[in-house]
């Protein structure tokens, strides 16, 4: 049993060294990224977009418009920053639009 930490902690410490503790923390930004997609790139995208997956630092995102893939393909490099602002870390270096 793990011995009990008497400092105070407020809850985003807790919570912290509870997902690093756990190793969490690359299941949690999956989630992030799927959430800032959706949030970035509006309803337009997110009906035409069937799948989204993080490997490592490749973001794979799977369209169901081949006609709207070629347009966002012109806007990786783009799509790439916003994303990685809108994380507040770099986790996405590269983007494969399927």
């Amino acid at each position: 049993m793990a011995k009990r930490n008497n400092n105070i902690l407020n809850i985003h410490e807790a919570l912290q060294d509870f997902v690093e503790t756990n190793k969490l923390e690359k299941g949690l930004d999956k989630v992030n990224v799927r959430e800032a997609w959706t949030d970035l790139m509006g309803n337009g995208v997110n009906n035409y977009t069937t799948a989204i997956e993080l490997k490592n630092d490749t973001l794979f995102v799977q369209l169901s418009s081949s006609v709207l893939r070629e347009e966002l393909s012109y806007g990786k490099e783009k799509i790439i920053t916003m994303l990685n602002e809108a994380l507040g870390k770099t986790l996405v270096k590269k983007l494969v639009l399927r």
